[in-house]
């Protein structure tokens, strides 16, 4: 029993008889009798009296009306839901994002991409550490992901994204005169905040600083993102963070300074190579219209 078949049944029981609902439906007779006689087969037993000018429901029948109406609505329910997706007025986007690139860039582009589409849910899920952000998109398990360039996506296709500028974030009885740039030798000989070993946070840290030349001295080691800002704050010591997370520190009050060189950290977003959801598509091209200096790759990205 097919959707057809129940459409054509529901046509000759509305009209009672074979040759309005055949030209109702714009279908010849014949292939209306056949579809007919196919169905009472499968079912065993004749749907209708065959009369002179017409046909009635059999009892069989008449207990098939109901049924067959509830499978057609949930068909069209069906395509419904699908159609709404397709249009991007439902639907789901699944992205996996480091910590702090959640709160930028992501933040931005998912404000962006729901004022858009406000019918596509959006779900942000936290690795459990940096290389589990294209592992999860390699399973399936999001749709697409956001890294830096210190984690390996060799298989994925990427986009880049605007680099992100980091600056020092010092305690608000800090001496640093404002907008005076903090030079790499003084950041790295002061007391800093970060997160543990082999972090995405801690690497980008020892990286930054590592032509410096001197020993860093980490005064605070957590691995609680969140507490970064109020240890800044608090006078526990000096962190690295990328431009909007340093200027919301400096609204509570922290001193902030870029750093001379400047540090900058290369963001990049990542999908596999299948086609992706049209809500995924969707959100891949708006990044890439906002991303001025960003450039896609056609083939996945090679170690």
């Amino acid at each position: 029993m097919d959707r057809r078949q129940l459409e054509c049944f529901l046509a000759v029981a509305s009209h009672g008889s074979f040759t309005s609902a055949a030209s109702a439906l714009r279908i010849a007779q014949p292939s209306l009798s056949y579809t007919i006689r196919t169905l009472e087969r499968e079912l065993g037993t004749p749907l209708f009296h065959r009369l002179g000018r017409g046909v009635r429901l059999t009892p069989e029948g008449q207990a098939l009306v109901g049924s067959a109406q509830q499978v057609l609505r949930a068909f069209a329910s069906a395509l419904s839901s699908v159609q709404q997706v397709t249009r991007l007025e439902a639907g789901r986007l699944d992205i996996v994002a480091l910590t702090t690139l959640a709160v930028d860039p992501l933040a931005g582009l998912v404000g962006m991409f729901r004022r858009a589409h406000p019918g596509v849910d959006i779900r942000i899920e936290d690795p459990e550490h940096a290389a589990a952000v294209t592992e999860m998109v390699r399973v399936g398990e999001c749709e697409l992901g956001l890294a830096d360039f210190s984690v390996p996506s060799a298989g994925l296709r990427a986009l880049e994204l605007r680099e992100q500028e980091m600056l020092a974030v010092l305690p608000p009885d800090a001496e640093i005169a404002t907008g005076r740039a903090v030079k790499m030798t003084e950041v790295a000989a002061m007391d800093l905040i970060t997160t543990q070993p082999g972090t995405t946070t801690r690497t980008l840290l020892e990286q930054s600083l590592a032509g410096a030349g001197i020993p860093l001295r980490i005064a605070v080691e957590t691995p609680h993102r969140a507490a970064i800002v109020p240890l800044v704050l608090a006078g526990a010591g000096v962190a690295l963070l990328p431009r909007p997370m340093a200027e919301d520190a400096a609204r509570q009050g922290a001193r902030i300074g870029a750093i001379d060189p400047p540090v900058v950290r290369r963001v990049r977003l990542l999908w596999r190579p299948e086609p992706l959801s049209h809500a995924g598509q969707a959100f891949v091209e708006m990044v890439r219209r906002e991303t001025t200096s960003g450039r896609i790759d056609q083939s996945p990205v090679r170690p």
